[in-house]
């Protein structure tokens, strides 16, 4: 009698400490979404454009993560979601307005956007003028108008490079920023070489002599 005594006290020990670990899981908290992946080259405030390459990645709903371009017209298709305006957005505001769609669908759904492959003018810096090689190059974050002027080969003999200029668009405002190029190349004098952002437009003036 002893013995049966002490095998039921033990499985109903047992079965204490499995329900203990069923309701301590069950109040546990969902994890966190992940943090969205850095995509290389690409800013957080960058702005996406036609032929760009997007992944939306959509947390616990693999079915709904596709990678997509955006279209010519500016829109990308996912599912549940056709015909979303992607260009003018950064990836936040995409992301965010993706959510806004999906909630009808899915219960807080989050959302994380990355440009695997940034192909629009909004990736690119345009430099023009007196340069050896006239050109759009590639926008990385971190960029600065000496890496853009030395990607298209430097300046012709025929260049003002003190007069050269950064035409940026912001929003419905266009601006022009003065660099002083000649100090930059001539005497080695890094403040004046100004950080750029995807979209500037670099113009190296031909000299008035």
């Amino acid at each position: 009698m002893k013995h049966t005594g002490r095998k039921a006290i033990l499985g109903l020990v047992a079965t204490w400490l499995a329900l203990a670990c069923l309701a301590a899981h069950a109040a546990a908290p969902d994890s966190p979404a992940p943090a969205p992946a850095v995509s290389p080259g690409v800013a957080p405030d960058y702005i996406i454009g036609p032929g760009d390459t997007i992944q939306v990645f959509v947390w616990r709903n693999p079915e709904l993560s596709v990678t997509v371009p955006v279209r010519p017209d500016g829109k990308i298709s996912t599912p549940l979601n056709e015909d979303m305006v992607a260009v003018g957005k950064t990836p936040s505001m995409l992301a965010r307005d993706i959510e806004a769609r999906l909630a009808e669908y899915v219960r807080s759904p989050t959302v994380n956007i990355i440009v695997s492959n940034p192909q629009s003018a909004f990736s690119q810096v345009k430099v023009i003028g007196q340069v050896k090689s006239p050109q759009n190059v590639a926008y990385r974050e971190g960029m600065t108008v000496l890496d853009a002027i030395l990607a298209v080969g430097g300046v012709t003999d025929f260049a003002a490079p003190g007069r050269t200029k950064i035409v940026r668009k912001t929003g419905d405002k266009t601006e022009e920023i003065r660099i002083y190029l000649d100090k930059v190349l001539e005497k080695g004098e890094l403040k004046y070489n100004l950080p750029l952002r995807a979209g500037d437009v670099i113009v190296v003036p031909e000299s008035r002599f």
